[in-house]
């Protein structure tokens, strides 16, 4: 027994020790971002380009990108498309993922293959951006939205977690009366949450960072989103000139913090259902 606790205890003792050492892998580079938008540039040189915390502060960097005139529009564009394209992956993923988790559904060995087959070729650029233009959506919103409004992988995770939930409850259900749809929207996705919540996040954060599909299916720059905006930003005919009294290092490391502040905010929010999401729906029980 000894002998037991004392092995379980170097097997704590090893995992503390390499948890803590991809906590720090992953947490020092944002502390870097952080601290060098922070701290004047003469201070980062001193340090020699190596900077932790900050020890002089400066909010230059932030002031200059808050003071943009087309920042706000960007903002609202891609929260707008945030938002309104999420809703549209969430609901187009459940509906197509319920049928696929019912084994006696007409069609589903032929269906499965036919839809992974995409994930695996696609169909390129070119041939995508004439179907987008022939579905007369190249100057819109929904160019960012309709094309990719179910992903082969979040489907198939979706799918899988469909498959675990007890058949008993449906059955209950359609003894009472109840038709499909009132199982899907009253009793499958309440017990989902988890794994919706995940997929909200997925795909809140890849509508967030939009960056080719808004260069190539958005030609006005007034409708451009956030990335492509604070890429311009940055460019050497950018609208701004702030390298005069910015960096350029400073100000592409507050940009940085800036973009990915508002997905840092939200995920404690949904980090409880993320785990528990993932590991439900990617293995069959």
């Amino acid at each position: 027994m000894v002998k037991k606790w004392k092995s379980d205890k170097a097997v704590d003792i090893c995992n503390y020790v390499i948890l803590s050492v991809i906590l720090v892998i992953c947490v020092f580079p944002l502390l870097y971002v952080i601290s060098v938008s922070l701290t004047p540039i003469t201070e980062v040189h001193k340090n020699g380009g190596f900077l932790v915390i900050p020890r002089a502060i400066t909010l230059d960097a932030y002031k200059t990108i808050i003071d943009q005139r087309m920042l706000p529009r960007a903002m609202g564009i891609t929260a707008y498309i945030t938002i309104l394209g999420t809703v549209i992956n969430i609901v187009a993923t459940v509906i197509m993922a319920y049928p696929l988790s019912k084994r006696k559904l007409a069609g589903r060995r032929f269906l499965i293959p036919f839809i992974i087959f995409p994930m695996l070729f696609s169909g390129g650029t070119i041939p995508t951006y004439l179907l987008i233009k022939n579905l007369n959506m190249i100057g819109t919103y929904w160019a960012l939205m309709i094309p990719g409004a179910v992903y082969t992988y979040n489907l198939l995770v979706v799918k899988a977690f469909f498959e675990n939930l007890p058949e008993e409850l449906f059955e209950s259900a359609r003894i009472d009366g109840a038709n499909e749809f009132y199982v899907l929207w009253k009793i499958v996705v309440p017990l989902s949450k988890p794994v919706i919540m995940t997929m909200v996040l997925f795909y809140a954060v890849g509508h967030w960072e939009t960056y080719f599909d808004s260069i190539m299916y958005l030609p006005d720059q007034n409708m451009q989103t956030l990335q492509v905006v604070l890429r311009r930003m940055l460019t050497p005919n950018a609208e701004m000139n702030a390298d005069i009294t910015i960096p350029t290092m400073t100000l592409q490391m507050a940009m940085v913090v800036f973009t990915t502040l508002p997905i840092i905010v939200i995920y404690p929010f949904i980090q409880k259902y993320f785990t528990k999401g993932i590991m439900l729906g990617a293995v069959k029980g």
